[in-house]
């Protein structure tokens, strides 16, 4: 793990999207943070140290989704699959499927495997799968800052991770969608779903992926943010450590029931593209049903130096 001394930094973004504004200075307290995102051989092994079950692998409980189609209970995960044309890009139905038979092992589906794929970042994983895995390695999921602060690499207020261009002097520097999503990709990047990580280079903090590739969990419940977040320290006026909302306010309260909670995912990743979800920045932010696993979404883990509190 590297680690990270902690600092006042700028989170979020005014010229982002709504959801990223208002800026606001923050701090965080020391912590390690993992380098890339957990990969397949790293929760290969914790599997096979724990026997462990993913989400995606057991079949949905009908008592937890009144109403479900029977159908609909048997094991799988959401999966992108790429559409012959244009189409509506408010129908993200148009893209992803719940494939049966989908999970960690199988991330493009029940015929596909991870063999050669050890070194890219392990997807189809829930919440629960990932605060399990942190917890057999005496971990924990970072909050939305610390993962922030960490992606930012010591730019404070870039745009990127590495400065304010996208690609500068056409270097390519993150796994993302180039071409018109969701079905031209140009993979100028040379890939077209997840990369191995460190296939590029590391931030200031040396960090690999914290922009791209996969989008990760934290360990806040999603909520739009202010600018007094964050709990304040006696004879400070610069809020330390900011948490999110309680699980409550996370819910999607025009979606169906029963309502899930959502956590902040952070990062973007491979499906991001400049005509769609431009969230290839360190101030992007995304709510993500605990309950729900998909073919792009990871996780790191951090250790810290000291414990807060944590949102119910």
């Amino acid at each position: 793990m590297i680690y990270l001394p902690g600092g006042v930094f700028r989170m979020g973004a005014d010229d982002g999207y709504p959801e990223e504004a208002p800026v606001r200075t923050v701090r965080v307290d020391g912590f390690h943070i993992d380098p890339t995102p957990v990969t397949n051989r790293d929760f290969a092994a914790f599997v096979a140290a724990t026997g462990y079950r993913t989400i995606a692998e057991d079949a949905p409980d009908p008592r937890d989704y009144p109403g479900i189609d029977p159908a609909m209970v048997r094991a799988g995960s959401l999966v992108f699959r790429k559409t012959a044309g244009p189409v509506d890009l408010s129908d993200v139905s148009q893209w992803w499927e719940f494939c049966f038979g989908a999970d960690w092992r199988h991330p493009a589906g029940p015929d596909s495997s991870i063999e050669g794929l050890e070194d890219h970042p392990v997807v189809h994983v829930a919440l629960a799968d990932a605060e399990a895995y942190a917890r057999w390695a005496g971990k924990d999921l970072p909050t939305e800052a610390e993962w922030e602060y960490a992606a930012r690499g010591g730019l404070d207020g870039a745009a990127f991770a590495w400065g304010d261009e996208l690609t500068p002097g056409g270097a390519m520097l993150a796994n993302y969608w180039q071409g018109t999503f969701p079905y031209a990709n140009d993979m100028l990047d040379g890939w077209e779903r997840t990369s191995p990580v460190r296939s590029y280079p590391a931030n200031g903090y040396g960090l690999f992926d914290m922009i791209g590739n996969v989008w990760e969990w934290t360990a806040d419940w999603y909520g739009l943010p202010t600018s007094e977040t964050g709990k304040k320290k006696q004879g400070c006026c610069i809020p330390a450590n900011p948490r999110g909302p309680v699980r409550a306010v996370s819910l999607d309260r025009s979606g169906p029931q029963p309502r899930m909670g959502r956590k902040v995912l952070k990062g973007g990743s491979h499906l991001c593209a400049e005509n769609y979800c431009q969230r290839y920045r360190p101030a992007a932010r995304h709510p993500q049903p605990t309950d729900t696993s998909t073919s792009h979404v990871g996780f790191r883990c951090v250790v810290r130096d000291v414990a807060f509190r944590r949102p119910r």
